[in-house]
């Protein structure tokens, strides 16, 4: 439903009735109905596009490197601060939960590294003489599979204990970490907010207020009939 449309469809509707049927009353209402939800439907439009002589119109794209900044300080004042770091890891650490979720990391990562390095320190022991009797490193291949698998579920056990999540969080809990954690997040911020351009931003604004600021149109025509109803009784 079109808040912007209805309005002011009913407000000329009502105007055109009071012309009509000459009602000056009728047609006061409507004419204020109508110039109230007419302005505040324009002042919506002015916040988004720029309308030619009219000064002020397209505000939130002309202040699109102010908005920007303003998203950026937001962030790292409010959500990233040191203090709600600090008081993050504080409570982590007294509810003794899981700092991070490692689990996702581990399964999706390449292991073969480490059961290549296994081959070798077999290769290079006692047992590499032994090995080349059943067919070299090449009878050792159907078990990296398996290996990896294992490999997998035990790294996934550790990071689940309570002595690892402690760790974690008491290595994080130093001043040089939170500064290099607090560094990593700016940069990540100012690079999404370096994607953003003009269009984005308004098209994000209108998404998210356009749907609200649609109540101002229908008030406008609201309390723009009741004032020309007043003024009909006036007159």
């Amino acid at each position: 439903m079109n808040k912007n449309v209805i309005t002011n469809g009913v407000a000329a509707a009502i105007t055109l009735a009071g012309w009509y049927l000459q009602q000056p009353l009728l047609l006061s209402v409507g004419l204020f109905a109508l110039s109230g939800a007419l302005t505040n439907w324009l002042a919506v439009h002015m916040l988004f596009e720029k309308v030619p002589l009219l000064y002020g119109s397209g505000v939130i794209p002309a202040r699109f490197e102010q908005f920007k900044s303003g998203i950026y300080q937001l962030v790292m004042t409010q959500f990233f601060s040191s203090d709600n770091i600090d008081r993050f890891l504080a409570e982590k650490q007294q509810s003794h939960s899981e700092a991070f979720d490692f689990k996702p990391v581990i399964e999706q990562s390449d292991l073969s590294p480490a059961f290549d390095s296994l081959v070798k320190v077999v290769e290079q022991s006692s047992f590499g003489g032994m090995l080349g009797m059943f067919g070299g490193t090449a009878a050792l291949l159907p078990l990296k599979e398996p290996f990896i698998a294992k490999l997998k579920l035990a790294l996934v056990e550790v990071s689940q204990s309570d002595e690892f999540n402690q760790l974690v969080l008491a290595q994080l809990d130093q001043p040089e970490q939170l500064a290099g954690i607090r560094q990593q997040v700016d940069i990540i911020v100012q690079q999404r907010l370096n994607e953003l351009t003009p269009e984005l931003v308004k098209d994000i604004v209108q998404q998210m207020i356009r749907q609200h600021l649609g109540w101002l149109v229908v008030w406008g025509g609201v309390f723009g009939g009741i004032i020309g109803l007043l003024a009909g009784f006036v007159q």
